[in-house]
Parts: structure tokens; sequence; C-alpha cells
């Protein structure tokens, strides 16, 4: 491989990147998705803080980004259109990442994503690697966004109740990136369409360790374990479920526990692996920053079991 790859998709890491010197390296992602709300413009805003948290989960700033659309253009209004990119256009803003093009295809289901470049010092580059025995697990936004974007789809719920969702998933971790840097993370991750446990899952295995994680130390939000109890889960929450034989759950956690645990997510929080005896420090700067959670959720461990209590 090129000794100029610093990271690539072998690592199941957030994103790419590439070394241009001693000093800078680029780092590479692209994402996108069919719409998961009902507003055009809060579907851009939300598209657009997924794609950017890629960058922040490998402690990098976002440069500029390109936009990839999917449009029915027989079928749906390009003023609809308009309305996504004004939502991705001000999440950009917030993250002053500028928005230099992009391309389109005609498309019978309408889509939207983007491909987002930025930089970062080769030396202070977060990965899945480096979590050590010890250290502790901080998640900075609450789990549940693939349930409930499931039951407004099903009209279970209205767009009043889905609107802590929609600010969940448009809030970017840029804030919680810097309190990461600051504190010396050893390893992070953004918890996405796998659910807390399969990215989890990636840093354990990059890591070569365990960890333990305590159900009821995470951050929920409001509906999503009645929901689950109620079987309204998208299906790659269950195709999450599915792939989770070597996790070692606790008899007392319930099925809809288990599925909140691997709730498909879309634009979550980072996962944070820090030593512990930082971790204090670096819950009080995320509070202070206002981050949307700072929970405590677990521990890594020397062996390399998952165990969900």
């Amino acid at each position: 491989m090129n000794s100029n790859v610093l990271v690539d998709a072998a690592s199941r890491d957030d994103a790419a990147v590439y070394r241009l010197s001693d000093e800078r390296a680029i780092v590479a992602t692209v994402d996108f998705f069919t719409p998961i709300v009902d507003d055009a413009a809060a579907w851009g805003a939300i598209t657009a803080a997924n794609a950017l948290s890629d960058i922040y989960a490998m402690g990098a700033t976002p440069l500029f980004a390109l936009n990839l659309v999917g449009w029915p253009r027989g079928t749906l209004s390009y003023d609809i259109l308009g309305e996504v990119m004004r939502g991705a256009g001000e999440v950009a803003a917030e993250a002053k990442c500028l928005m230099l093009g992009g391309h389109s295809v005609d498309d019978p289901e309408p889509k939207f994503g983007m491909c987002v470049i930025g930089e970062v010092h080769p030396d202070r580059i977060l990965t899945n690697a480096n979590a050590k025995p010890g250290d502790r697990l901080v998640l900075t936004k609450p789990l549940g966004t693939g349930i409930l974007s499931t039951a407004l789809k099903r009209s279970l719920i209205d767009e009043a109740a889905m609107e802590p969702a929609v600010r969940s998933m448009r809030t970017l971790n840029d804030r919680a990136a810097k309190v990461a840097l600051k504190h010396g993370v050893r390893a992070a991750t953004d918890v996405t369409g796998f659910g807390l446990l399969g990215h989890l899952g990636n840093i354990l295995n990059g890591s070569g360790v365990g960890a333990r994680i305590e159900f009821r130390a995470l951050p929920l939000l409001e509906g999503a374990l009645r929901l689950a109890e109620a079987g309204v889960v998208p299906g790659g929450t269950q195709r999450n479920l599915d792939a989770t034989d070597h996790v070692a759950w606790s008899p007392n956690l319930t099925l809809a526990d288990r599925m909140i645990c691997v709730d498909a997510q879309t634009s979550g929080g980072l996962l944070l692996a820090v030593d512990s005896s930082r971790v204090d420090a670096l819950v009080a700067d995320l509070k202070a920053e206002d981050t949307l959670a700072s929970a405590v959720i677990g521990t890594i461990t020397q062996d390399r079991q998952l165990r969900v209590d």
C-alpha cells in the first residue's frame, strides 16, 4: 500500500486519510441516503451533518463538500430540491465547510448526500485503534433516531414528537470533537447505521480489546424505548441485532433493550474511548459545550468479549 495512505477501508474507520506532508493530511468521506423526514430542508440539514460527522470522528476539520443528488425530475419539483440544498447549506455554513458543487442524476427515488474533504495533522488522527483496557467509553448524543424515524414513517408519531430526533440529527459533532482532542481521546467513531454496538465493535476489533456496556447509562431519545417495546424498529436495526451473536447480553435485558443498543442511527453522536483519569474533565467540558449527551456508558476491558449489562 502507498505509504501516504494513513487510513483506508480495511480498518472500518469513518473516513480515508492521505498524508500530504509531515504536517498535513487530507480526510475524505462520502455518504448519502433517501429522505428520513418529511421536511425537505430538515432532510438536507441532517444529511449534511451526517456526512460531516465522519470528518469530526477522525479529529479533522472540514474544508469543502461536493453534493450528490438523485432526483425524480418528472415527479418532484426542483423547488423541493432547493429546500434540501438550503438545509444542507445552513449546516455546512455552521461547520465553515464550503459547498463547491457536485453531481446529479435522474433517479426514480430521491437521494441526497455529500462527499466531504477535511484536514488533520497526521499525528492527531482519531481512529478505531488505540483504545486501552480501563478506558471509559463516552457517548455524545442520545440513541433512538432510527426507531423514531420509523415511527414517523408509519404515522405512529407526529412531527412534534419527532422534533428532538431531528434536532439531534442536524446537530454537528464539532464541539464533541474539539473536546475529544483536548483531552487526548485514544479512539473515536461516530454512531450511525450499524448502531452503537456495531460501531463499538469496530473500535474493539481495531484495538484488540473488549468492552462492558451499562445499558442503564445509555442516553435515549424520549419515546424510543416505548416504541421499541411495541416492535417499531427499522429493518437495519433488526439486521444489526441479527449480527450480535458475539455479544454477551445480560439476561435482565429485554428484546427492546437490545434493539436500542443496535438501533441504526443517522448522524449519531461520537463514541469516545478516553483514559479513566481524564474522563471527568472530558465530561465536564462536553457539558460546558452543551453537547446533547455526555454519558459515560462503559469500560474497555482486557479480554475481547463485548458484554452488555
